[in-house]
C-alpha cells in the first residue's frame, strides 16, 4: 500500500450503527488513513439506532477502496436486491487489497460474488445462511482467508479493525491504538455469544428477533 490507505464503508438505509463506526473509529486512527462512507446517493442514511449518516461520496465519485467494509444490518435485505450496490461491491473488491465485513455485511460480499469457497464468519443468528453465498461457516470471532475478511456481530467489528491493522502495520500500531481509544473491555455479564450466554436469554432473543430475521435473510437470499 501507499502512504495512503483509502478505507471505503458502504453505506445503505437500515445499516446497524456500531457496524460502522465502530471500526471507522479504529481504522481512521490508523497512520495514513482517508476515510469514505459510499452510498448510492448522497441523502442522509437512516440507521438502526434512530438517526442519520451523511455519506461523504455517492457510488460514482467514490475513490478506490484499498481496504473495503461492508457493514450489516437489517437494511442488507433490501440491499440485496439493489443491482447498484451489488455492482459497487464487486468493483470496488477488484481493485482493493482487503475486502471485509462486519456482521450480516457478509451476506453482501457473498452476494457480489466474493465469498465462494471462502471460510467465513457473520453474526451468529445467521451463521448457517452461510453456505448460500457459497462460503463455509468458521466458528470465529475474526476469520481471514486471503484477503478477504469477515467478522462476527456488531461489537466484532472493533476487533476485526484492530487486527487488520496489526496486518497492516504490525502490533505496536493497532496497540496504540487499542489503548488510545481504551477499548479494555470488561462486560458486566459473560454471555455475548450464545456459547457463553445463558440457554433461556437465547432462546427468547432467538424467539423474538432472529429467526425471523434469518427466514427473511434466506428467503432474499434465495430470491
Amino acid at each position: 500500500m501507499t502512504d495512503t490507505t483509502h478505507i471505503v464503508f458502504l453505506l445503505f438505509p437500515g445499516i446497524t450503527q456500531l457496524d460502522f463506526t465502530a471500526p471507522a473509529q479504529a481504522l481512521s486512527r490508523m497512520p495514513g488513513a482517508v476515510l469514505a462512507g459510499a452510498a448510492a446517493r448522497f441523502d442522509p442514511i437512516a440507521t438502526d439506532s434512530g438517526f442519520a449518516i451523511l455519506p461523504t461520496h455517492d457510488f460514482a465519485s467514490a475513490p478506490q477502496a484499498d481496504i473495503l467494509c461492508i457493514p450489516g444490518g437489517h437494511g442488507v435485505i433490501e440491499a440485496l436486491n439493489d443491482a447498484a450496490t451489488i455492482d459497487f461491491i464487486a468493483r470496488q473488491a477488484a481493485g482493493a487489497e482487503w475486502v471485509t465485513s462486519v456482521c450480516t455485511g457478509a451476506f453482501l460480499l457473498g452476494h457480489a460474488g466474493l465469498l465462494q469457497g471462502k471460510r467465513a464468519t457473520t453474526h451468529w443468528g445467521y451463521t448457517h445462511l452461510l453456505p448460500l453465498v457459497g462460503a463455509e461457516f468458521q466458528p470465529a470471532r475474526i476469520v481471514e482467508d486471503g484477503n478477504i475478511v469477515t467478522s462476527g456481530g456488531v461489537t466484532s467489528g472493533l476487533d476485526f479493525a484492530l487486527t487488520l491493522i496489526a496486518r497492516i502495520q504490525g502490533d505496536a500500531v493497532a496497540q496504540a491504538i487499542q489503548l488510545a481509544i481504551e477499548y479494555d473491555p470488561a462486560p458486566p455479564f459473560p454471555g455475548g455469544h450464545p456459547d457463553r450466554a445463558p440457554e433461556a436469554v437465547t432462546a427468547g432473543l432467538k424467539a423474538r428477533v432472529y429467526d425471523a430475521a434469518a427466514a427473511r435473510m434466506e428467503a432474499a437470499l434465495r430470491s
